[in-house]
């Protein structure tokens, strides 16, 4: 059949109007914030934190965020951006080893801790939206320097210990232009302080109290940034933690592996607080697990024994041997060497706050707030986990999720009219069907 002479006028009229209304627009831009060590309960006072208040008030709170096992950062950080558990991504701890490699993963500036084999287990969020044409600028958020399965974000400021709050308020100010200039699809700040100052004064200091306000006003700001720029109705802002604090006692409450067992029969021990891992010489392996076990406020197990519920025994860097404080507890090699500091009054000490342990704990749960035009207003969510935040971005970013373990159920309700924002989607396709249709005829 011969085509209509005015078919492409009719088809231009369509797809304009369709562009003008929006409908085949289901993405909007995205500006997260990672708040290390923010434990849920630091934001009860809402009266007495205008800038959360305000977030609050206008968009979505979770009653808590449950973070993966080990509740450590580096785990979590790619359990947020995966959706995967740790066990899945593979990055299991803040110090890793390979026995293979003889290879150590640590924080700091650690030139190993950025190989590929870290890393590639799982492709975070920032590495898809790349794949997809799309743009990100991180700020401070760890990894963002390090090729993961090959690619690299737009833009990367690389993390520093213990950011400031200019170095936070300056990175969003420059999020919010970037963002609103087209430049960026998705931005990532993150900020360090309030876990630094949870582990050196404990959770419940005043200290922590003056960060956390320090941290509302910096929020505030934000929250006036995005009204002067008139973004309030074409961004969202999703913000969390990757953990929770507890108080710890580093005199009392220590476990110093020495006085159980030979060091020497240790060909490796990574990392020291509520898990640490184990490689034993082989020909000890059964006389240290079995003097372990015995040991009180901790547990001790082979890697088969791993509880199913903490998704980590199948990770590839899992030692032979985990041991698991109970909450308060702090293992160690030996109290004579563990690091002093010593703060602006001359206090000498230890750390007084810590984090990682069995992340049912309730000292280990970390907060979620997200607001925007995506994000119901004034509503309280039930409890999430750490792995289900990814669907909760994706959802926002308009992209499609990879394979994850986090449930789309628990986050769903939080979003506006979830059901039918997924109605444009099947509007556009029909309407392509019908260009295709007309144009073929």
């Amino acid at each position: 059949m011969r085509r209509p002479a005015n078919s492409h006028i009719i088809i231009f009229i369509v797809s304009v109007s369709l562009l003008v209304s929006g409908q085949c627009d289901v993405s909007r831009k995205l500006l997260v914030f990672l708040i290390d060590g923010f434990r849920y309960d630091y934001i009860h006072d809402l009266q007495n934190l205008p800038g959360f208040k305000e977030i609050v008030d206008n968009g979505v709170k979770v009653d808590y965020m449950t973070p993966d096992f080990p509740s450590l950062s580096f785990p979590n950080y790619y359990s947020l951006m995966t959706g995967r558990h740790c066990e899945v991504h593979q990055m299991t701890g803040n110090y890793m080893w390979d026995k293979d490699s003889m290879k150590e993963f640590l924080i700091g500036e650690n030139p190993d801790s950025r190989l590929p084999m870290w890393w590639d287990g799982s492709e975070p969020l920032w590495v898809t939206m790349q794949k997809l044409g799309k743009k990100v600028h991180m700020y401070y958020w760890p990894g963002c320097e390090v090729e993961i399965l090959g690619v690299l974000p737009t833009f990367c400021e690389e993390y520093v210990y213990n950011p400031s709050i200019r170095n936070l308020t300056d990175a969003f100010e420059d999020a919010l232009n970037v963002l609103k200039g087209g430049k960026a699809d998705m931005a990532a700040v993150y900020y360090e302080n309030i876990d630094v100052e949870g582990h050196h004064y404990g959770p419940g200091s005043a200290v922590v109290q003056r960060a956390v306000r320090s941290l509302d006003v910096a929020f505030q700001t934000l929250n006036q940034r995005i009204k002067e720029k008139g973004m309030q109705d074409e961004l969202n802002v999703i913000m969390f933690s990757d953990h929770g604090m507890t108080d710890i006692n580093w005199m009392k409450k220590v476990i110093e592996l020495e006085l159980y067992i030979n060091m020497s029969h240790i060909i490796k021990m990574m990392d020291r607080g509520p898990v640490v891992s184990l490689w034993p010489k082989s020909a000890r392996f059964e006389e240290i697990y079995r003097t372990l076990q015995v040991v009180d406020n901790m547990k001790v197990y082979k890697t088969n024994e791993i509880p199913e519920r903490y998704h980590y025994k199948r990770g590839k860097f899992v030692s032979p041997l985990t041991l698991v404080a109970d909450p308060g507890w702090f293992i160690t090699e030996s109290k004579a060497k563990l690091p002093y500091w010593q703060n602006s009054t001359g206090e000498q000490g230890w750390q007084h706050g810590w984090h990682g342990y069995d992340n049912e704990y309730l000292d280990m749960r970390g907060f979620f707030l997200a607001q925007g035009p995506d994000f119901k207003e004034d509503f309280r969510a039930g409890p999430i986990r750490s792995v289900d935040v990814y669907n909760v971005m994706c959802k926002v970013l308009g992209i499609q999720p990879l394979p994850n373990n986090g449930s789309w159920s628990r986050v769903e309700f939080m979003l506006t009219g979830s059901a039918a924002r997924a109605a444009p989607t099947l509007l556009c396709s029909s309407v392509l069907v019908f260009l295709v249709l007309l144009l073929s005829a």
